[in-house]
């Protein structure tokens, strides 16, 4: 790293080092020296093995292991915690009542959300977005909870997941699998065919899931036009509307940018990366994350209309037109001239930069504008004026998180900021200071 100099170590174990990851602790840099002095402190183990060469990674980005404190851990219900008629008192039980599905990627354990759609007598669509309530068994100030804030987000490596949070929330007493009972925080919306949110309501659930599901999965539901069983007349619900609310984002001048995702076949045995190939999206993908950004925006408003100065909101600066400088060049040499004036007219020129003869052409170009983008940033919403709320890429006037609390910390502190405003629970004292808020974020931007 040309940031970092070169250290001079003394050490008596050449040999032993010169082909090893190693930690050195930087002890002084004498006017006289051209490199800085240290001193050996441990062996990661030689170099290019891959169990170490990941460890130089996380080390190196400050990203903390899997390990919880027995402090942490002991922040945790029993294992063999259950939900009863007393703990779940106050809360809204839709575990009969509604079809609860939840759909993400095969494999995934730590299952934040899960979606319902059904009629209703007037014409229009109720569309529940469940939410897991993390903040129930995470109290603020907790050992477990100041673990959470510095770790702030869950990290994901090919072999691996480094978890905000420990297993018995991730994976069980959080995780809205099928066929379980859980706490939820759910935003209810009746919206019409068209996709308008007629009204909206926030509220602490119970639930239970009818299916865990993939994306293949919910995809089949679609494919083969089942609209007559319960869960399938759900999701055909929940795609009609979530084509509605794309159109609609787009229209606005959302950016479809293409940040292409990979998975791996791994090695049952050691782990192995075996193959890769390019994540290929479905419908459905595209019909979660719709519903997603839509609670997100509802939240957003929501907690700023209690607590104007403290939400925590999450802005996308609009780009300085010089960061488009190459990115025109690159498309006027291929005969394309792209308007960079606005989100709009940045999104309908991509979308007319097409070349027959190059299928990727245009995916290359949106990779392209992905890295002319200023960072989204979470923020306290009185650090700027309203204007400065809007989210560029998402073309959302207010945006916020709210749908990940299991893998992202500034979800949790919106979810306490929901229950205050909403009445089910006094805001935390420090999220009153104005310092407590900022640091907060800031260190959820540095971890993101």
């Amino acid at each position: 790293n040309r940031r970092i100099p070169k250290i001079r170590v003394k050490t008596g174990q050449y040999e032993r080092l010169k082909d090893q990851r190693i930690v050195v602790s930087i002890d002084d840099w004498p006017i006289s020296s051209r490199y800085p002095l240290g001193h050996y402190l441990k062996t990661l183990g030689p170099i290019g093995d891959r169990e170490v060469e990941t460890e130089v990674i996380l080390l190196e980005h400050s990203i903390p292991s899997n390990v919880f404190s027995q402090e942490v851990l002991a922040c945790l219900p029993p294992p063999d915690w259950r939900i009863t008629e007393t703990n779940s008192r106050g809360r809204e039980d839709l575990r009969e009542s509604v079809c609860v599905v939840s759909i993400d990627p095969p494999g995934c354990k730590d299952i934040d959300d899960a979606l319902h759609a059904r009629d209703l007598f007037n014409g229009n669509i109720e569309v529940g977005i469940h939410i897991a309530d993390v903040t129930y068994y995470m109290k603020h100030g907790s050992a477990l909870d100041k673990e959470a804030c510095d770790r702030s987000t869950s990290t994901y490596l090919v072999d691996r997941r480094l978890d905000m949070l420990p297993k018995l929330l991730t994976e069980n007493l959080c995780s809205l699998v099928g066929g379980e009972d859980r706490f939820a925080f759910s935003v209810i919306a009746e919206m019409t065919p068209a996709g308008d949110v007629v009204s909206q309501r926030f509220v602490k659930t119970i639930i239970r899931s009818r299916k865990a599901m993939t994306y293949g999965e919910a995809q089949d539901y679609l494919d083969r036009g089942d609209d007559s069983s319960e869960i399938g007349h759900s999701i055909h619900l929940l795609f009609k509307l979530s084509r509605q609310l794309r159109a609609r984002r787009i229209a606005a001048g959302a950016l479809t940018l293409a940040s292409p995702e990979v998975h791996f076949q791994l090695d049952n045995e050691r782990a192995d990366p075996l193959s890769m190939d390019a994540y290929k999206l479905k419908d459905t993908n595209s019909l979660v994350e719709e519903f997603m950004l839509m609670g997100n925006c509802l939240v957003a408003r929501r907690i700023t209309d209690a607590y104007p100065k403290l939400a925590i909101l999450r802005r996308h600066p609009v780009p300085d037109k010089s960061r488009f400088e190459n990115l025109i060049r690159v498309a006027k040499h291929a005969g394309f001239t792209l308007n960079c004036d606005s989100n709009k007219e940045l999104a309908d020129s991509l979308d007319k930069a097409q070349l027959p003869d190059h299928p990727y052409f245009n995916r290359l170009l949106r990779i392209l504008t992905t890295r002319c983008m200023t960072q989204a940033v979470y923020f306290p919403a009185g650090e700027v004026s309203p204007e400065q709320y809007y989210h560029y890429g998402l073309a959302a006037p207010i945006y916020t998180h709210f749908t990940s609390p299991i893998r992202r910390y500034a979800d949790d502190m919106v979810h306490r900021l929901l229950a205050a405003a909403e009445g089910y629970a006094p805001l935390p004292a420090e999220y009153r200071e104005k310092e407590f808020m900022k640091a907060a974020t800031e260190n959820m931007n540095y971890r993101h």
